[in-house]
């Protein structure tokens, strides 16, 4: 147990220097990886939403999934599996990007935007602890989705992989069906999605992530979840990892800039950036992962997981077509009505899938 506490933790040094490093080379500040940001960017280079600015494949999602994948194929821990409750988990990956969007990140961004000075960071984490802490509320009384079965065949467990792979092959290719209305991909030439490292370097550093994630299952619900739990704190190991790596090359490379303001991409609405990781921590815990552990286990063959991130996905655009997704200005009046009806129907869930 202890070599594994001390490979975690080595695990996450690696992955937030690399998340560091790919700012410096071109990824947005504080945004070297964050899972909804780049589902979100995803979805707009698919032209699931039009917002001109968050368009763009990010190799870092594709690396994370066929990392995971080849990873959990060497090691024999590939299994095609699903069938519990899946499109219940597909609307909650809907609800858990509507939080994201809300916060402006993920859990992992949220990590790596604390570890960028962003005081802002630090109000979503107490919300995200809240979230994970209402879950667990709900699992002690016996909250459950049900068991996935396993497929005789690997097929199920592939489809989602190899969808990505495609989308690495149109993005490396640079497809265009239609040369006058664009697509099938979009790409962003302002904001946040045009900032990026370099197509090979993204790809490489999402692999070796994958292949970490997949062998230590990282996981920040669940690393709050289980020290809530059982007061273990492997899992936390990784994420402490993860600040302190991307917190020296920070400093190193002259980003960590501590305070509220004039952070990227982000806002200043404190109730909302607590509300927004609240939701996502509350779905993570339902669903036994935050997005970052359901990337890896769709890489995995868990197609229940793959469910989650094409509910992501679909969210995303959503959050886009009919304005719930914040901004440096703020949360809008939509984003916020829809993280609130996002908690009560979560809650809503926990209640309901209860075991007698």
């Amino acid at each position: 147990m202890s070599s594994n506490k001390w490979f975690i933790l080595l695990a996450g040094l690696i992955i937030g220097a690399g998340a560091a490093t790919l700012v410096k080379l071109g990824n947005p500040g504080n945004m070297g990886f964050c899972i909804a940001c780049f589902e979100r960017d995803i979805a707009g280079a698919l032209g699931l939403h039009r917002a001109g600015i968050v368009q763009y494949i990010r190799p870092e999602i594709i690396g994370l999934i066929l990392g995971a994948m080849l990873t959990a194929m060497f090691s024999g821990e590939f299994k095609s599996r699903g069938g519990s409750s899946t499109f219940v988990r597909f609307i909650m990956g809907v609800f858990m990007m509507i939080g994201a969007l809300v916060f402006l990140g993920c859990p992992l961004r949220d990590i790596l935007r604390m570890a960028g000075g962003d005081f802002n960071a630090v109000v979503g984490f107490l919300g995200f602890i809240a979230g994970v802490a209402c879950g667990v509320f709900f699992l002690k009384r016996g909250f459950n989705l049900g068991r996935a079965e396993y497929s005789h065949s690997k097929a199920g467990g592939l489809l989602l992989p190899l969808i990505f792979a495609f989308f690495l092959f149109l993005l490396l290719k640079g497809t265009v069906f239609n040369p006058e209305a664009g697509g099938p991909l979009f790409f962003s030439k302002e904001g946040p999605a045009s900032m990026a490292a370099p197509v090979g370097i993204s790809l490489a550093v999402g692999l070796l992530v994958g292949f970490l994630a997949q062998r230590t299952r990282l996981c920040l619900s669940g690393g709050i979840r289980d020290f809530i739990l059982i007061r273990d704190n492997y899992l936390l190991l990784g994420f402490l990892g993860i600040f302190l790596g991307a917190l020296v090359l920070n400093l190193v490379y002259g980003f960590f800039k501590p305070g509220f303001t004039d952070q990227p991409v982000a806002h200043t609405m404190h109730l909302w950036n607590f509300l927004g990781l609240f939701l996502v921590g509350l779905t993570a815990t339902l669903l036994g992962g935050c997005p970052l552990r359901q990337l890896i286990l769709s890489g995995e063959g868990d197609m229940d997981a793959a469910a989650v991130v094409v509910g992501m996905i679909v969210g995303a655009a959503f959050c886009h077509n009919f304005m719930l997704a914040a901004s440096p200005a703020g949360v809008g009046n939509y984003g916020q009505i829809a993280c609130v009806i996002g908690i009560i129907v979560i809650s809503w869930i926990g209640f309901s899938y209860r075991e007698e």
